[in-house]
């Protein structure tokens, strides 16, 4: 099996979906409630163990109840969280998710407090044992000693780019091989609007100049755009009737991390994260939705050529 590191983010995710997302304050009624694990590494953890692969998420929390119910749930979807740390006297990350009918989101996110930021304590003699590493930009210690140790390794690294600070930016992008925004990471990273294709070009470009093989921007229905040594790629998204969009960004970086690990080439990974991403989006739940393997590629199988990078 491949082993893929995931380091970062975990939070524990409290979700009310609702016919359409409120403009105003009020009472709304919510036809349901749900409280799954959520977080960028740690849903790309669950990914990459739905997927078939062998899945270890590295991480903090504190030792409360959030903490203990996202260790059991990771557990039970089967990621080693031998190296998910619960510290005593710190709480927890959590957030309130609002989805509408139509599948968008409104996050209210709480990171937590007291969770240490030292990284010393990992094992990083065992990220040796990893076909592929992934890191989001939340806990810029762990991702510096472990992306650097995958470096020192020769093991490709994955870096989920999302809002972070130009110092978080400059200590972790020259450890990656891959780093992959979202829309608003790129503009974080850029520090500038972005709305064209030609900005998101540049901006790419400019991950590029610090060290990264590959630097792509994920757009959502409007598909994957991607730079590497070979020029400039697009991946067109799979169309699919989307019920809900949580944790879809992340479920595309876990697989796009295990298909590196697979060694499958750039365009092979990127059109295999987006069909995961997209079968995510059909169902409901961050990782209650996550479809399996073969549930993959007979989606692949079914779409043919048609999609991919022209």
């Amino acid at each position: 099996m491949t082993r893929v590191i995931c380091i970062g983010n975990t939070t524990l995710d409290k979700i009310w979906p609702l016919t359409q997302l409120p403009t105003t304050g009020g009472k709304y009624r919510a036809s349901d409630y749900l409280e799954v694990g959520g977080g960028m590494a740690a849903n790309a953890a669950v990914a990459v163990a739905r997927l078939g692969g062998n899945a270890a998420y590295w991480g903090r929390a504190g030792d409360d109840s959030a903490g203990r119910t996202m260790v059991q749930e990771m557990t039970d979807y089967g990621v080693d969280v031998s190296q998910f740390r619960l510290f005593a006297g710190a709480r927890s990350s959590t957030s309130a998710i609002l989805v509408s009918g139509d599948g968008e989101r409104a996050i209210v996110n709480f990171r937590g407090a007291g969770v240490p930021d030292d990284a010393g304590w990992l094992p990083l003699e065992e990220v040796r044992s990893a076909q592929a590493v992934l890191a989001d930009i939340r806990w810029v210690e762990g991702d510096v000693a472990v992306l650097g140790a995958a470096r020192a390794a020769g093991i490709p690294t994955v870096l989920d780019g999302e809002i972070a600070t130009a110092a978080a930016w400059q200590a972790v992008l020259p450890l990656v091989d891959h780093a992959i925004f979202s829309e608003p990471g790129l503009r974080s990273f850029m520090d500038t609007p972005i709305e064209t294709d030609a900005d998101r070009i540049a901006a790419l470009r400019k991950v590029r100049t610090l060290g990264c093989r590959m630097a792509a921007v994920t757009r959502g229905g409007e598909g994957t755009i991607w730079l590497d040594e070979t020029g400039i790629h697009f991946q067109m998204a799979f169309t699919v009737d989307v019920v809900d969009t949580t944790g879809a960004g992340d479920v595309f970086h876990g697989a796009y991390a295990l298909a590196l690990g697979e060694g499958q080439a750039i365009p092979q990974a990127v059109r295999f994260a987006s069909a995961v991403a997209a079968l995510k989006c059909t169902r409901r739940g961050g990782r209650a939705g996550i479809p399996t393997r073969a549930e993959v590629e007979s989606f692949l199988a079914d779409q043919g050529g048609r999609h991919m990078p022209r």
